[in-house]
């Protein structure tokens, strides 16, 4: 643990990327996780689709597919911490609760029924030099699924049309992405909005990390559906190269094959169905730790969603 300290024996965060060797992370829980919710308690368009046909998953799968994951950790060395469990809450998604870039900690401003969740790392707060932790404007609505830091750029997903108090799926809005960038003026804030909807899930992108993710030091993972504007998916496909790029279909994104979690630049973990994303990345030399998680997916969140990691060299 000491690795992880700093000068005044608080953690050293230190996230530039998504995919430099992780050694600290808070991975969320399903313990507790509470009863089926109503169909009107549902935040996403996948959730409700799982309730109306009584597919949601049960507490006892999903915290064996959580801990399959903390295994994963332990057999990396990586330092896990996990939530005070609060009773018959979810509280899967640490993810969505906060969010590290460089050496600050970003509480994220949530859906108001959910700040329980945040409360509930409050042990790993207390490690946190205060003057690191940085808690934005009332308006600025932001959620971790949205924000990616990737060396010089900040990637950040948003939905800016007139109708975004309309979309319960709309997470991260204009005033959060200008306080990010005001907050991160060394960082190239490059922003993408998203499509919606509260209905369809296989229209629905919740996150930036739903469509999106980058792996290795210059590949990415894309479904182009996702994005609102063709400029954005065009200006990521240019980015990367076409010939880095892994393009999921709609099942797949449905499926959240883009939530996979990089452990290391070499090192990812994906859900152990992803047949062709597991494939192709192994072809490109990369080392898959295949888990379950299909039935976390069903709440419309995957791997990326359920970690929030603090500590990357």
């Amino acid at each position: 643990m000491e690795l992880f300290l700093d000068s005044y024996n608080m953690l050293k965060l230190n996230i530039k990327n998504e995919t430099s060797r992780l050694r600290a992370v808070v991975l969320g829980t399903a313990v507790s996780n509470g009863p089926i919710p109503k169909v009107e308690e549902c935040y996403d368009p996948k959730s409700k689709l799982h309730v109306l046909a009584g597919t949601y998953p049960i507490e006892e799968d999903m915290t064996n597919e959580m801990e399959a994951v903390a295994t994963i950790f332990k057999k990396y060395d990586v330092k896990v911490f996990r939530p005070d469990v609060i009773k018959d809450y979810n509280q899967i998604f640490s993810r969505d609760i906060a969010f590290v870039i460089d050496d600050k900690f970003v509480k994220a401003n949530i859906l108001p029924d959910r700040e329980r969740e945040y409360s509930a790392i409050h042990h790993v707060l207390n490690e946190i030099n205060p003057n690191n932790i940085i808690e934005l404007p009332e308006e600025c609505h932001v959620e971790g699924g949205d924000v990616m830091p990737w060396n010089d750029y900040l990637f950040i997903g948003t939905y800016t049309s007139k109708d975004y108090p309309d979309y319960i799926t709309a997470r991260t809005n204009k005033a959060a992405v200008e306080a990010l960038r005001n907050h991160f003026p060394n960082k190239k804030v490059k922003a993408f909005e998203l499509r919606k909807s509260n209905t369809e899930a296989k229209e629905n992108a919740l996150h930036l990390d739903c469509c999106f993710q980058p792996i290795g030091t210059n590949k990415a993972i894309l479904h182009k559906n996702g994005f609102l504007l063709e400029d954005d998916y065009s200006w990521l496909v240019n980015y990367f190269g076409k010939e880095n790029i892994f393009e999921i279909n709609k099942e797949e994104m449905y499926n959240m094959n883009s939530n996979v979690f990089s452990i290391s630049e070499n090192v990812i973990i994906s859900e152990r169905h992803f047949t062709r994303l597991n494939n192709w990345l192994r072809e490109k030399g990369f080392t898959v730790e295949e888990v379950p998680y299909a039935e976390i997916a069903k709440q419309e969140g995957l791997l990326r969603c359920s970690t929030l990691p603090l500590i990357r060299d």
